[in-house]
């Protein structure tokens, strides 16, 4: 059974920085941006203020080094649903459902990744940070990319530039989970069959799939969820 990796986890010891970083994650989590203070982070991470102004200058700086682990735990959690099945059209439903997962398990730093209601606060502020988020970005976009060229290849839809199958992907679902978070499907008893599985079909449909191939591919990664990734468990399983 695979796990969708959480921001800031490895096996191996944590370096100080790596530990204000996790923290942070944390209290995101837990209490959101509010509460996301030089004192209270790092008493979470049980070091001395000291050590957030030596490793990174500020909470401003810190929060940049937050950003770049969500996405890297992003690009983890995507790798993961790439392996789900040979299937590019499964793949790229098995990434949709990892943007969702990590949206819902820490909101906050989702809004914090793509530049939501916390943009003003926590835009990057030197050069170097922006360029480290702007990295981890475009990792985690070429996983997605990847997928989307191998669904051009098999000459499923007629849409023949793989980024803009990306672009469109990625917009659709980042519409989808940030309508989500702010509860605006709560009469949908399950978002993810009645809004989410549909969209996707009608999305492939419109690029030129066969709708029957569309829904194989959704149901694969569906299966994939709940049998080997983060729903195996049960507690993330979408039913």
């Amino acid at each position: 059974m695979t796990e969708q990796p959480d921001a800031a986890t490895d096996a191996r010891p944590q370096t100080v920085p790596e530990r204000l970083v996790a923290a942070t994650i944390e209290l995101l989590a837990q209490v959101g941006p509010s509460e996301i203070k030089v004192r209270r982070i790092t008493e979470a991470a049980g070091l001395s203020t000291i050590t957030v102004y030596h490793h990174f200058g500020g909470v401003a700086e810190l929060l940049n080094a937050v950003v770049a682990e969500g996405y890297r735990a992003l690009t983890a959690a995507m790798e993961d649903a790439v392996r789900c099945d040979d299937d590019p059209g499964a793949q790229l439903f098995g990434i949709a459902l990892s943007n969702r997962h990590l949206a819902q398990r820490n909101p906050h730093l989702y809004d914090m990744m793509f530049g939501l209601s916390t943009r003003g606060t926590y835009r990057s502020v030197t050069p170097a940070a922006e360029n480290m988020v702007a990295e981890r970005f475009a990792t985690a976009y070429d996983v997605l990319a990847g997928a989307c060229h191998r669904l051009v290849e098999t000459g499923r839809i007629s849409v023949t530039d793989g980024h803009q199958v990306a672009a469109e992907l990625w917009s659709f679902v980042h519409g989808f989970v940030t309508l989500e978070g702010a509860g605006h499907f709560a009469r949908f008893a399950n978002p993810v069959f009645e809004v989410l599985a549909p969209m996707a079909v009608h999305q492939f449909v419109g690029m030129g799939d066969e709708r029957a191939r569309a829904e194989t591919s959704a149901a694969i990664a569906l299966r994939w969820w709940n049998s080997e990734g983060p729903g195996a468990s049960g507690t993330y399983a979408i039913t």
